[in-house]
């Protein structure tokens, strides 16, 4: 007799970032997590709709499918608050965007309650304390039967967003999460300060492709400068490296750094490297699709990731670029900061320099361009390093088992 099939437990997935089309510029970590949990979930993704960008499709990948969704919040002309640097970054370009916020929050409130109609899902796991935690939370508290939820920080959401009212807010929507995980252990003290109890907060940070995307290609090719990969906003501390070109320029006058990334500070940047008499020296790439990063890590001696703490209090959550420049066997220079002391170990997988001085990340970029095998050494640490700590399988291996865990005793009760 044929025992019953077993029904996959359900899983949906909300989040403000996830690229809208093939070749998109966004960032892909919640795409990738989502695949990984297909391998155990039934998994949809609500994400904001924008111009451009289909309402219902399907991801898949080696066997596994993934169902997106996009809700809309206003029309075409007017869903410009999500992607694009994230929905913070765009919020300060243009505070009047801030107008469109109660309409997005309504939108995905009503797409949550209609999918769990339709679906029943067994669990809820919300990209972002703010937005993606509030709805969900308040979706919690208002329904006398909710599947629980799992609400993880990347960053930006738990350091930029002060003052006394998002402060209780984080704390009541933490408080409200069956689990809260975050992306870097310095993030679960903030999380402490918030009043979460630390045995409810796992660390695991987001994962990185180090089987076909991030890898380092031809071992006989040559590298040549240095490469930085990322918004230009201030928590990337971009000025310092600029700075930094101005010294390095006069010891290594060949020297030439690729700027791969957009934002606000474009036009800043070009100036400062104008007046600094290094403009020749850097090229500003853009953005460019996902796939086309790893051949400028690839191409490069040394990415430098120049972080600081931003005026806002925005800081990096993690840095997962260090990793995927490791991935690609490339040195790595970043500042020591307490999230990114997770993905880079002083001396031994990269160099730290002090946050906000040109002068010490000159110093440190300087070592590596002088000592070859040095920069060798550190690039073949950095990949083992980070295949062992941040591979996707073992990632979503990780989110899948919170997840159980959460259902587990959600059932119990």
């Amino acid at each position: 007799m044929t025992g019953a099939v077993t029904a996959r437990p359900k899983l949906l997935v909300t989040t403000s970032t996830f690229p809208r089309w093939a070749g998109d510029t966004e960032p892909g970590f919640v795409q990738y997590l989502s695949l990984e949990l297909a391998k155990i979930y039934d998994v949809v993704v609500l994400a904001p709709h924008c111009a451009g960008a289909a309402r219902q499709e399907v991801l898949a990948r080696d066997g596994l499918q993934v169902d997106v969704r996009r809700y809309r919040y206003g029309i075409d002309a007017f869903e410009t608050l999500a992607y694009g640097g994230g929905m913070l970054a765009r919020a300060r370009s243009r505070p009047l965007r801030l107008l469109l916020l109660p309409f997005f929050l309504a939108a995905q409130f009503l797409a949550i309650r209609r999918l769990q109609k339709e679906s029943d899902f067994d669990a809820i796991h919300a990209h972002w304390i703010i937005p993606q935690g509030i709805v969900a939370a308040l979706l919690s508290r208002l329904s006398r039967r909710f599947p629980p939820l799992l609400v993880t920080s990347h960053g930006g959401d738990l350091y930029a967003l002060r003052g006394r009212f998002l402060e209780a807010v984080k704390h009541w929507v933490l408080r409200r999460a069956d689990a809260v995980s975050v992306v870097s252990r310095a993030m679960r003290d903030e999380c402490v300060r918030l009043g979460v109890v630390p045995e409810r907060i796992v660390v695991q940070s987001m994962g990185v492709d180090l089987d076909t995307t991030f890898t380092p290609g031809d071992p006989e090719a040559v590298r040549d400068g240095l490469v930085f990969v990322g918004r230009l906003v201030d928590k990337k501390g971009l000025t310092h490296l600029v700075a930094a070109m101005s010294i390095l320029a006069r010891r290594f006058p060949d020297l030439y750094l690729r700027i791969v990334g957009d934002g606000p500070l474009r036009e800043t940047l070009i100036g400062q490297a104008r007046n600094s008499g290094v403009l020749d020296k850097m090229t500003f790439v853009g953005s460019v699709p996902n796939t086309d990063v790893p051949q400028y890590l690839r191409a490069a001696k040394i990415a430098v990731m120049p972080s600081v703490v931003a005026p806002s209090g925005d800081q990096e959550g993690l840095g997962l670029v260090a990793v995927e420049a490791q991935g690609c066997g490339c040195a790595v220079v970043a500042s020591d900061l307490p999230a990114v002391r997770d993905t880079i170990l002083d001396g031994r997988t990269g160099l730290m320099a002090k946050p906000a001085d040109g002068a010490d990340l000159a110093e440190k970029i300087a070592k590596l361009l002088d000592d070859d095998t040095l920069r060798q050494t550190l690039a073949a640490a950095g990949r083992r390093h980070a295949i062992e700590n941040f591979n996707w399988r073992a990632v979503g291996a990780s989110y899948a088992g919170i997840i159980a865990g959460m259902i587990g005793a959600s059932r119990a009760r």
